[in-house]
């Protein structure tokens, strides 16, 4: 077996590329779902399988073949998990927040079902990477959550994105509903800067982003393969929830007839 494995010396001059090919491949596959609209019936399962197929792989690049951190021994293998899923709930607030800005200029309600399961899923993603973020803070700090400044911010935009899900859900006229959430939504959005620069910015317990310069670089591969797993991941929840959403938002008001559904499901 162990000729099948990567040298030291191997993992530093692929650290960089490998992930590359699951990056390019991710993108493509998105901007394929989003300029064409008759690949759209199997975009996300090309997604899903290629998030599939590397979801069998990365546990035992996570847990077994990338060396333990030298100050955290094992608990350190929690980043492989942790941060892609934040990476995850990322992006899938910056498209919300995108969609909210461009209903306030073009009322539709295609880009308004968008921002909520964009929302959805960034919620569900945050809330998942926050939790193992308190895993991995009790052996290393000691406690399960502080009012550390990364972590105050993140609870912050957690409870936003809460309560622009909940203003869904208590507005019954679908205009109104779309308009403030928009709002919302930009709002909600101003705090995602502050939860990345929170650790630059203040003093704070966290540590700072890591980088290719901070890790090994088998870890620094396992990392990245790990958040375009993840980007995957997100991006057929947001595709599959949007389906949802628009077909309840199509039943809900008279969509005119000229408004193709969109395909996919």
């Amino acid at each position: 077996m162990s000729h099948w494995l990567l040298t030291y010396d191997q993992a530093t001059r692929w650290a960089l590329f490998a992930p590359l090919g699951l990056y390019l491949a991710v993108f493509a596959l998105i901007i394929t779902h989003v300029l064409d609209r008759a690949a759209r019936r199997w975009v996300w399962k090309a997604l899903a399988v290629l998030a599939g197929v590397t979801l069998l792989i990365q546990p035992y690049l996570a847990l077994s073949w990338t060396p333990p951190e030298r100050f955290m021994g094992d608990t350190y293998r929690i980043i492989y998990m942790h941060v892609p899923e934040l990476f995850g709930a990322g992006a899938a607030i910056t498209l919300s927040f995108g969609c909210c800005l461009a209903y306030l200029f073009h009322k539709s309600f295609v880009t308004d079902a968008l921002a909520q399961a964009s929302a959805e899923v960034g919620l569900l993603m945050g809330t998942l990477g926050t939790v193992l973020g308190a895993i991995w803070a009790k052996p290393t700090w000691g406690t399960w959550w502080t009012w550390d400044p990364r972590l105050t911010s993140v609870a912050i935009m957690l409870v936003i994105y809460v309560g622009y899900l909940a203003l869904r859900s208590f507005v019954e006229d679908p205009e109104k509903r779309a308009t403030w959430s928009a709002v919302m939504g930009i709002i909600g959005f101003v705090d995602l800067p502050v939860v990345w620069f929170s650790v630059k910015w203040w003093r704070s317990m966290h540590q700072v982003q890591s980088n290719k310069g901070t890790m090994d670089p088998q870890m620094f591969m396992v990392w990245q393969l790990s958040i375009a797993m993840f980007l995957a991941i997100t991006a057929v929840f947001i595709i599959q929830r949007f389906q949802i959403v628009y077909a309840t938002r199509r039943d809900e008001v008279a969509l005119p007839d000229t408004l193709p559904a969109p395909q996919g499901a």
